[in-house]
């Protein structure tokens, strides 16, 4: 049973000292009673304190992970019904379907999908790492053939699919190293997959007929010592799986109702045959709440816009996506080149980039690190003035790369051109344009 935040205050060392990022142990312990904190925030707890409060210290839906190594999949972890109240933690997985009936071109075809389909968006790299393999046919050997297939073709995280222990004990023995996701513990299987899942270590799928049975099973795989547990209401229409996913976090979240405080898996390929209703579909679930997300097949034109919208809904809104700082180079820039500064908001960066890549002018870009913010909220803020850039620039090495000293600021800040002169001596400083569509116009005046 979780307890009171008082209950969590005893046990904490109680030395206000702000380490954990809340000014008192009080405020912590209410936060970590409410589930909206981490008990691995306090670095002063006492090894005794830590095992008593691991419950409620737990998240309200506990975090699982599917596969090893740097790709491993974390889901789950979630703290909040709403994304403006903090933030959510773990991004679903997206997973292809691969079935052990379809013929050896089509299996290599998805595989290549898995792979090839990946996008660079805001400088980061888009892509799935998860393939779903289906026990369609019922033959072990057929499965394990796939297995293997799939495990040599690829280095996804998998999910093996099976309502038949023994099919899935077949297929887990040639990928046990992998650490796939079991899938699924059922009413009449839950003995046979609990003690799979606990003697592989692997995370493992309880699928229910309605909340209720999927509550009976969740508590037999909790007492079983299965904490690794992904879960599935057994909902096959659109309406119905929506109300669950809803009523699973609600309850989780709100209700501190443990057996349903799981990450979940969805099927929109089960919902329909129309593949853009499909795309559809997942759409919705990337937004109300799966933990995992199993698509019939990838198709870029549906696939990108489901994995840019992950990346909107999962990015911290109070942390904006943020360029590393530094000196770039743009079209092969030299000595004779011009200079530029802008801010480290990804998207500011990625605009002015742009639109110098598409002058054709061999550029310099100098990116100031203003905390992820745009120009003018940077600037406002006082995170992107004349004192801050002018010594950021001289101290960047820029000046053993360049003859000139000449300095061209985003239109926005012009305000801060004397600043500069005086921060810069000897350098001239110039003010471009406001829009970053307007830069390859004032490029192409370009003289060092």
């Amino acid at each position: 049973m979780a307890l009171s935040g008082i209950e969590i205050f005893k046990l904490l060392p109680k030395t206000n000292c702000g380490d954990c990022g809340v000014p008192t142990c009080l405020a912590f312990a209410m936060s970590l009673a409410a589930g909206k904190a981490e008990l691995s925030k306090c670095p002063h707890v006492s090894e005794e304190a830590k095992s008593k409060l691991s419950e409620a210290s737990a998240p309200p839906i506990l975090p699982v992970t599917i596969g090893t190594g740097e790709k491993t999949l974390k889901i789950g972890g979630e703290t909040v019904m709403f994304r403006h109240e903090k933030r959510f933690e773990n991004p679903p997985g997206i997973a292809i379907l691969i079935s052990d009936t379809m013929d050896d071109a089509e299996v290599k075809a998805r595989l290549e999908k898995s792979k090839s389909l990946e996008y660079e968006r805001v400088g980061l790299t888009l892509n799935t790492n998860l393939i779903a393999l289906k026990a369609e046919s019922g033959d072990a050997a057929k499965f394990t053939a796939l297995v293997n297939k799939v495990k040599d073709g690829s280095d996804a995280n998998l999910i093996l699919i099976s309502d038949k222990a023994d099919v899935l004990a077949a297929g887990l023995k040639a990928c046990a190293d992998r650490k796939p996701l079991l899938y699924a513990a059922t009413k009449g299987n839950i003995d046979a997959m609990a003690a799979l899942a606990k003697e592989n270590g692997c995370a493992v799928a309880a699928k229910g007929d309605g909340l209720e049975e999927l509550a009976t099973l969740t508590e037999k795989l909790d007492a079983a010592g299965l904490k690794n547990v992904v879960i599935d209401s057994g909902s096959r229409t659109v309406k119905q799986a929506l109300e669950d996913q809803i009523i699973i976090r609600s309850a989780a979240l709100n209700k501190k109702y443990r057996p349903l405080g799981y990450p979940t898996i969805v099927f929109p390929a089960e919902m329909t045959d129309n593949p853009m209703k499909e795309a559809l579909i997942a759409s919705m679930f990337i937004t109300k709440y799966a933990g995992i997300i199993v698509l019939s097949d990838f198709q870029g034109e549906s696939l990108f816009p489901l994995l840019v919208e992950r990346l909107n809904i999962y990015t911290d809104p109070q942390r904006p996506l943020a360029t590393k700082q530094g000196i770039y180079e743009i079209n092969n820039p030299n000595e004779n080149s011009p200079l530029m500064v802008t801010s480290n908001f990804s998207l500011t960066y990625f605009i002015v980039s742009g639109e110098i890549e598409n002058s054709k002018v061999p550029s310099w870009l100098y990116v100031k690190d203003t905390e992820g913010l745009s120009v003018m909220t940077s600037w406002a803020a006082g995170k992107f003035s004349a004192d801050i850039i002018g010594p950021a620039i001289l101290k960047s090495g820029i000046t053993d790369k360049i003859k000139h000293k000449k300095l061209i600021i985003p239109g926005y800040i012009a305000a801060e051109s004397g600043g500069l002169e005086e921060e810069m001596p000897d350098w001239e400083i110039m003010v471009g344009p406001r829009e970053g569509a307007h830069i390859p116009g004032y490029l192409k005046d370009w003289k060092p």
